[in-house]
């Protein structure tokens, strides 16, 4: 490791340099393509070299299923967050909105990579716990006891507010709507979802 990349790593710590590999490949590989990726142009886009890349993360596999971790861990967080509230139906509202709220611009490429690559998340997330969806699961079964009149289709609305920002992503492909005007859209929507949901308490 050159006296550059030393430098490089003593001002951004731990954590802070993760976030940036991680922001930088998301990017890459949401433009590029995962495949067209290699770890070295990374690196470049970074201002780094490998070495120093490779301390951080073994390959671009590793990177990729960190940010599918990382998600997850947000999701599991939130389902701690839910256990530990008053257990009334305005909690619908508030974990629904919590969840949706969460989202960034960032965060919507992240969205749009794995939309676009469903063979490749599915190779990524062959562990069970590194799998988003069995938490949010999870997260509706907590949430569906909440409802004030539960049926197949109440509990269908609650997931579907919940992934609101899935469906404002796909709604939006080929459009040339912003990103800021995707994420007010969902959680519009969400919003709405709730509060009709919660209407017939």
């Amino acid at each position: 490791m050159s006296t550059s990349d030393t430098g490089y790593v003593e001002r951004r710590q731990g954590g802070e340099t993760r976030a940036e590999i991680q922001r930088v490949a998301r990017e890459l590989f949401t433009s590029k393509g995962y495949e067209a990726t290699s770890m070295r142009e990374i690196a470049e886009a970074l201002g780094i070299k490998k070495a120093s890349l490779y301390y951080h993360f073994a390959g671009k596999e590793e990177i990729l299923r960190s940010l599918v971790q990382q998600r997850g861990a947000e999701a599991e967080n939130l389902l701690d967050w839910i256990a530990r509230q008053p257990q009334q139906p305005e909690l619908l509202r508030l974990a629904v909105l919590r969840w949706v709220e969460s989202f960034s611009k960032e965060k919507l490429k992240g969205i749009r990579f794995i939309s676009a690559n469903p063979l490749l998340m599915d190779a990524i997330e062959q562990h069970p716990d590194e799998r988003i969806g069995s938490t949010l699961v999870a997260i509706v079964d907590a949430l569906a006891s909440l409802l004030p009149e539960r049926s197949p289709v109440t509990v269908l609305r609650l997931r579907m507010a919940l992934l609101s920002i899935n469906s404002a992503v796909e709604a939006a492909h080929r459009e040339s709507f912003t990103d800021d005007e995707i994420v007010a859209a969902a959680r519009a929507n969400a919003a709405a979802a709730i509060d009709a949901l919660l209407a017939h308490a």
